[in-house]
C-alpha cells in the first residue's frame, strides 16, 4: 500500500519536495494550502490530490511535511494535532522550531522529524539535514525518511545541536552564493559586458567551479593555488578581498545566520 505523504503548505519548497517525489514508487502526495492555487496546480500536474481541509490532510498522512512559516505553525497544529494519527510522522523543515517543541505541538502522540533543507531542493540538487534524535521514531520510519529526502539531493543526519550550525552554512548559503554571484555579474557590466552576457559567464563560472571541485576531490585551497600565479592577475584580487576583509565577513555571516536559527528556536 503506498505511503501518503501529506504537506501543509505547497509554497516553493513544499511544492519543490513534492515534484521530486512524483518518481517514487508506492509514495502519493497530498497537500493543503490557504491559497488554493497552490494545490490546484500540483492537482492540475497531477502531482498530488488535494486536501479540502487542513484536519483531513492529518487524518490521512502517513508521514505529514511541515512547510509553513513559523509564525503559521502554532496556530495549525492547533486545528491538526486532535486529528493526527499516533504513527504518523510529522517532519517539520520549519526554521527554528526545535524537536521538543514539535512534540508538544502535537500533543506528543506522534513521533516527529526535523528537517532544514535548501532551496537547490527546487532542481533536485538540494542538501537536507535530518534530525531522528526523537526516541518515538522506529528504524523504519528513520530508513523511509532518509531514502524520501535524498531523492531531492544529499542528505546529513544531524544531532539536533548541529541544526543551527547547518542553517548559517548551507540553509541560508544558497543567498550567499547567490550575492557573490550578483557582485560578480555587476561588476561584468561596470567593464563593459552586456548584463545577459554577464550574467551567463557567471553562472557558468559557478556550476564550472563546482563540477571541477566535486569530480577532482582537491581541497578548494589546492584548487584556488592552481589559479594563482605569483605576480598575477588573481593574486592581486585575491589580496584586494584579503584587504577589505571578505573572508572574515563570510565566516561573521553564516555565524549571524546560525545566531538567528537559535533566536527563532529561543
Amino acid at each position: 500500500m503506498a505511503a501518503v505523504i501529506g504537506f501543509l503548505g505547497a509554497g516553493n519548497m513544499g511544492a519543490a519536495i513534492i515534484g521530486g517525489l512524483a518518481a517514487v514508487p508506492d509514495v502519493s502526495a497530498m497537500a493543503y494550502d490557504v491559497d488554493a492555487a497552490k494545490v490546484d496546480a500540483l492537482v492540475a500536474g497531477e502531482l498530488a490530490r488535494k486536501a479540502p481541509t487542513p484536519e483531513a490532510l492529518a487524518a490521512g498522512s502517513d508521514y505529514l511535511v511541515l512547510c509553513v512559516k513559523p509564525q503559521y505553525l502554532a496556530g495549525a497544529m492547533a486545528d491538526l494535532a486532535p486529528h493526527l494519527k499516533p504513527d504518523t510522522v510529522v517532519c517539520s523543515i520549519v526554521a527554528g522550531v526545535t524537536v521538543a517543541r514539535l512534540k508538544s505541538l502535537t500533543g506528543g502522540k506522534c513521533p516527529v522529524v526535523r528537517i532544514m533543507p535548501n532551496t537547490p531542493a527546487l532542481v533536485g540538487a538540494g542538501q537536507f539535514a535530518l534530525c531522528l534524535d526523537d526516541s518515538a521514531l522506529s528504524c523504519g520510519q528513520k530508513a523511509f525518511v532518509g531514502e524520501l529526502f535524498a531523492k531531492l539531493g544529499r542528505t546529513y543526519v544531524l544531532e539536533e545541536k548541529h541544526f543551527d550550525a547547518f542553517t548559517g552554512l548551507a540553509g541560508s548559503g544558497p543567498a550567499y552564493v547567490l550575492y557573490f554571484m550578483e557582485a560578480l555579474i555587476e561588476s561584468g557590466v561596470l567593464m563593459g559586458f552586456p548584463r545577459d552576457k554577464a550574467t551567463d559567464i557567471v553562472t557558468g563560472l559557478f556550476s564550472g567551479t563546482a563540477r571541477l571541485a566535486t569530480e577532482t576531490g582537491q581541497h578548494p585551497s589546492v584548487l584556488r593555488e592552481m589559479v594563482t600565479s605569483p605576480a598575477g592577475t588573481t593574486i592581486e584580487a585575491l589580496m584586494h578581498l584579503d584587504r577589505k576583509a571578505v573572508r572574515a565577513a563570510i565566516i561573521d555571516a553564516a555565524a549571524a545566520s546560525r545566531d538567528r536559527s537559535k533566536a527563532l528556536g529561543g
